[in-house]
């Protein structure tokens, strides 16, 4: 992958650029608000309570962010969650270990477990405290077989759909339609029609909620067994 460039967003967390895609890996006006609100608020959080053991899987490890905030929120609840992360192409350690995620987020627990996300390997899972556990699998979606019914929860946080339209078509989400257990959630920062067209085609029912700063809505997707 080509030279990425960290960027400071509005609410004063970081990203990174891809300069020959014109993308950022989350929003420029807020990258922490942006995963606390499309991936832990309308997903981790919208999961029963009575759930008290998770499989979660990450379509787009990327900077982690979306990890670290899920491990945080995993002792938090005392619930134990088994997350799977995709990532064809992983961040160099020279840019994760200056991203300030820690920072912004505050807290020590917050340092320690970031530095260990991105330290652990791409082969067997990491054991990162009593309620997290990470297997990190270097490939892209459609070189992997997943188990049918096999998550409660998808985050899918994959560059957007005008520069990486493959990732968003009827296929994908029929396989991942297919991987998620009966009332599995599906999250998306992307509310762009053809998005919502696909995954209906794939069988989920979609609920657009409020979107984070700069951005109207987004998508949360359910496999509704029955419909």
């Amino acid at each position: 992958m080509e030279k990425l460039e960290l960027t400071t967003t509005a609410d004063g967390s970081q990203t990174l650029f891809v300069p020959g895609l014109n993308e950022h890996y989350h929003s420029i006006n807020g990258a922490l608000q942006e995963s606390e609100l499309v991936f832990i608020q309308n997903g981790l959080l919208h999961l029963p309570q009575c759930l008290k053991e998770i499989n979660l899987l990450e379509v787009g490890f990327g900077t982690g962010l979306n990890a670290l905030l899920t491990t945080l929120e995993a002792k938090k609840q005392r619930r134990k969650i088994n997350y799977v992360a995709i990532e064809p192409y992983p961040v160099d350690s020279e840019l994760t270990e200056n991203l300030n995620y820690p920072e912004v987020i505050g807290g020590t627990e917050a340092a320690g477990y970031f530095k260990k996300l991105h330290e652990s390997g791409w082969v067997y899972p990491a054991f990162l405290s009593d309620y997290f556990i990470i297997s990190k699998i270097q490939a892209r979606l459609e070189e992997i077989a997943l188990q049918d019914a096999q998550f409660h929860l998808i985050y899918f946080d994959a560059f957007g759909p005008e520069v990486q339209p493959e990732m968003w078509t009827e296929s994908v989400f029929e396989q991942l339609f297919k991987c998620l257990k009966p009332d599995g959630i599906l999250v998306t920062y992307s509310c762009k029609g053809t998005v919502k067209r696909a995954l209906k085609a794939a069988g989920f029912s979609i609920e657009k909620l409020p979107g984070p700063a700069g951005k109207r809505e987004v998508l949360r997707a359910m496999k509704v067994m029955g419909n």
